[in-house]
């Protein structure tokens, strides 16, 4: 499905779900019941993700320190100085065969 007509069909249906929603409110005798069950489903809502929150945080394990971690630093270290006279000479040769 095409982006456009997505973003069209979520236009139309918000706006009827708040046509429906202010008839709901304003218009019916269950205007009480609505908006008892809109406020208790906006707190519901609120809370489940703060329940997901805190089972994430309860069941994933801690990060392993950095400072534990087995990693040969010297593996990675980077000569900058001899990187910039390597391509400094590679330039000159490319310059030297050009001409």
């Amino acid at each position: 499905m095409d982006d456009r007509v997505l973003g069209a069909l979520i236009l139309i249906i918000s706006i009827v779900g708040i046509v429906i929603y202010f008839w709901l409110v304003f218009f019916t005798p269950w205007a009480m019941l609505t908006i008892q069950v809109s406020a208790f489903l906006a707190v519901a809502a609120m809370l489940l993700i703060l329940a997901w929150i805190g089972y994430t945080m309860a069941t994933t394990p801690p990060p392993v320190p950095i400072e534990d971690l087995d990693i040969d630093t010297e593996e990675f270290n980077f000569d900058w100085e001899q990187e910039s006279e390597e391509s400094a000479e590679v330039e000159e040769k490319s310059e030297e065969d050009t001409e």
